[in-house]
């Protein structure tokens, strides 16, 4: 098995690399050096912002690496994620899968440190994709030199986020999911790899552990003392909203864990455990439960990758993300 996924690697690699490669070809305005000589502290003021809040609150990195993943997934990298609703529109964060979505603030008081440093210059995408890599590195995973030069966008429609993956989809509607956003089986594997980090309430996960089907009351991939647990925590009825579980056992740390607890039937949504009951991912999640630096050289690929998503020059910076200018 070793060998076989050995050669997988190796011919994968390649392609890996023609990929990002073009990738980076037709996404050329992005630059790691992108605020050099307009905001030179500009990376310096999101990382003490970001640091400030997780240190009040420990939830921020998981929400800001969550935060990044839905903005990119509905028309790009280009913050529309943050608008608030109007009267005339509801906006993405009022959608059904953001609604769990929070920490909007410690984005908003970057920006507001920004316009006074610089104003009028670093756009509120950018300011996402900074963080997103900030929480991951605070956090005892990778750190990586973003790419920046993104615009805001001026639309957001809360109607759009039902495009979003859901943690009841299997590998199949996963692939087609991630694929329509130019991503591959790898980098799907690679970034549901986020869920290191966070917790997760009741409601979603709560159909694997009580009626799960005719046959099964309980989801068979699930591990029994682990479902009993979940069962525990999540009565029904459940009057305790707040309630739920962390997504590995080391969700405050950004490592590998998460792999090692879907080989032992611990993912806690359905989509997750389902990356270890197909082939074309399970032996994805063996090697990264094995090898934790080989993870996080493919998380910052597939990171750098999904930054690039729907990365357009068409927008503007806007002066308030809540709000176009």
């Amino acid at each position: 098995m070793a060998l076989l996924q050995h050669s997988k690697w190796t011919f994968l690699f390649p392609i890996i690399f023609l990929i990002v490669t073009l990738s980076s070809m037709s996404q050329a305005e992005l630059d790691a050096h992108y605020y050099d000589k307009t905001c030179p502290q500009a990376e310096k003021i999101i990382s003490d912002t970001v640091a400030s809040a997780s240190k009040f609150d420990p939830k921020v990195p998981a929400r800001i690496l969550r935060m990044f993943f839905h903005d990119c997934f509905i028309r790009g990298c280009d913050a529309s994620i943050l608008l608030d609703s109007t009267p005339t529109n509801q906006a993405e964060k009022d959608g059904p899968p953001n609604l769990s979505v929070h920490s909007f603030y410690v984005i908003d008081e970057a920006k507001a440190k920004l316009e006074k440093a610089c104003p009028h210059t670093v756009s509120c995408a950018d300011i996402i994709a900074i963080a997103a890599r900030d929480v991951v590195s605070s956090s005892g995973g990778p750190h990586w030199n973003v790419l920046k030069g993104r615009k805001d966008g001026r639309v957001s429609k809360a109607s759009e986020t039902a495009n979003l993956p859901a943690p009841t989809l299997n590998v199949s509607q996963l692939i087609q999911s991630f694929a329509k956003r130019g991503l591959g089986v790898k980098d799907m594997v690679t970034l549901s790899g986020g869920h290191t980090l966070g917790f997760s309430h009741c409601s979603s996960f709560q159909s694997r552990i009580r009626g799960f089907s005719v046959l099964h009351n309980i989801d068979p991939s699930l591990n029994t003392e682990f479902a009993l647990d979940l069962r525990n925590k999540c009565p029904k009825p459940n009057t305790n909203f707040s309630a739920g579980h962390f997504l590995d056992s080391t969700a405050s740390v950004f490592d590998n864990d998460y792999y090692k607890q879907l080989l032992v039937g611990k993912g806690l949504f359905s989509s997750d455990q389902s990356l270890v009951g197909d082939q074309r991912t399970r032996w994805i999640v063996e090697v990264f439960a094995k090898d934790q630096g080989l993870f996080f050289k493919e998380f910052v690929a597939s990171m750098l990758k999904l930054g690039n998503v729907g990365v357009s020059q068409n927008g503007e910076v806007r002066l308030n993300c809540k709000v176009v200018n």
